[in-house]
């Protein structure tokens, strides 16, 4: 038996991988079998479980291939020595609709993952993963916010846990509606001032700029 390098492992699971974004929006999650996957992929099923614990593992496998990066973004928003980190969670959320409306394989894993996948039977533990993802998302969006209000750049009347799951609920919304039809809204075009918009209601009024006072004669 010829032993593959760690190289061509890889290259076999991201080779899975890409095959299964490409079968679960053609067919959908639950109408798809590891068989299918590995057909396609032209690997044995065997090549399947060497990556794979079962179809929910490679399905996880998939989210985490987009999710992580902007994970690893977001999760910043909350350090002390960003100066401004309400422009810090802008970028954050603009970054996660660019990437959506440039990169195809960002584009099918949200499709999939919103349209094409039931959380029942063996995808079931997935539902958890889910819920899981979203709570430490919007924590950290709530640290930034945080970490914005404690600089004085968010109005003292917000609530950072209120206004993080806003802007979440703002940027998911958004990218399902636009994964379902991309006539919904220009989103390449339309992301920043939506963005701006609902973080310009969370800002801190502008000082007014300080009168000074008449030089007596």
């Amino acid at each position: 038996m010829v032993r593959r390098t760690k190289k061509e492992a890889l290259e076999t699971r991201d080779r899975i991988l890409d095959t299964a974004e490409r079968v679960f929006i053609k067919k959908g999650v639950a109408r798809t079998s590891l068989a299918d996957v590995a057909d396609a992929a032209g690997v044995t099923r065997g090549a399947i479980y060497w990556h794979f614990k079962n179809k929910a593992d490679l399905f996880d496998a998939m989210m985490q291939r987009v999710s992580l990066p902007m994970e690893e973004m977001v999760a910043r928003a909350g350090d002390e020595d960003i100066e401004d980190p309400l422009a810090y969670v802008r970028r954050c959320a603009l970054a996660v609709l660019e990437r959506v409306t440039t990169d195809p394989q960002s584009r099918r894993v949200a499709e999939i993952s919103r349209y094409k996948v039931e959380y029942a039977d063996e995808m079931e533990p997935l539902r958890a993963r889910h819920i899981e993802c979203r709570t430490e998302c919007l924590g950290r969006i709530e640290r930034g916010l945080r970490n914005a209000a404690k600089k004085g750049l968010l109005a003292a009347s917000v609530n950072p846990r209120l206004a993080a799951v806003g802007l979440h609920a703002l940027v998911d919304g958004l990218i399902t509606n636009w994964v379902l039809d991309p006539k919904y809204v220009a989103l390449a075009k339309t992301a920043a001032p939506l963005i701006d918009g609902y973080l310009d209601g969370l800002k801190a009024a502008a000082k007014p700029p300080r009168k000074q006072k008449k030089a007596r004669h």
